[in-house]
């Protein structure tokens, strides 16, 4: 059974002047401790099936299974714990809150989860670790590098212990050089701890890093085999 499966999904988003479906019928499954990358131009519907994928929009027609769950017949609670569990997410802009530390930051979903204080300290210091971070718990945000600042992101993503984490153009705002660091992060992420990695990005040299290439143009698969072949 594959972990994530969408079944002739299709997202229309209702304008006046009747446009195109974001998503037009997809047919896809990801496995368990895959590494796949996401690209595609804008308008593409890349975002799009993010989106769905992450359980932060619900799609018009068709089926996404997440863990063999039909996410559409889920209630609004039962997508919330299921999300909760399941996925971590790591954005662009890191979306850290500047007057809480590193530390707090990565706390922050194990409080939503209602995790005793002691267990949110101790698994927030282990996330921080596991992204080269241990040292800088204590540091607000403006006082962290940029690379730094996506560390705790990916670090405040698995702290709950998501079977996926999705990220959406994570080295967008960071040079070459932050973004190899940080491509290092996720490369061991999924090959240690088998985290499934779904990443867009538009940058080719990113893409490479992951096992399987996924292309959209609008609103259909392009593409979908290894990024070494993609053209």
């Amino acid at each position: 059974m594959a972990l994530i499966e969408v079944q002739n999904l299709a997202k229309v988003y209702p304008t006046a002047g009747g446009a195109p479906p974001a998503l037009g019928g997809v047919n896809l499954a990801i496995e368990r401790g895959e590494f796949v990358a996401v690209m595609g131009p804008s308008g593409s519907g890349k975002s799009t099936f993010m989106n769905v994928i992450g359980c932060l929009d619900a799609p018009t027609s068709g089926k996404y299974l997440l863990d063999g769950r039909e996410v559409g017949a889920l209630e609004d609670n039962a997508l919330a714990e299921l999300r909760n569990r399941m996925l971590g997410f790591v954005f662009q802009g890191f979306n850290l809150l500047p007057r809480m530390s590193a530390l707090e930051n990565v706390m922050l979903p194990m409080v939503y989860a209602g995790a005793a204080r002691a267990q949110r300290r101790e698994r927030a210091l282990e996330c921080l670790a596991a992204t080269g971070l241990a040292q800088y718990g204590d540091r607000r945000p403006n006082q962290l590098s940029g690379g730094q600042q996506q560390r705790v992101a990916i670090a405040r993503a698995l702290v709950n212990r998501p079977v996926v984490l999705l990220a959406d153009e994570p080295t967008g705002n960071l040079d070459t050089q932050t973004s190899s660091d940080v491509m290092g992060v996720f490369t061991e992420l999924n090959r240690d701890q088998g985290i499934t990695v779904v990443l867009v990005t538009h940058e080719p040299d990113i893409a490479r890093y992951a096992h399987r290439l996924i292309k959209f143009r609008d609103g259909h698969v392009l593409y979908d085999g290894s990024p070494e072949h993609a053209h």
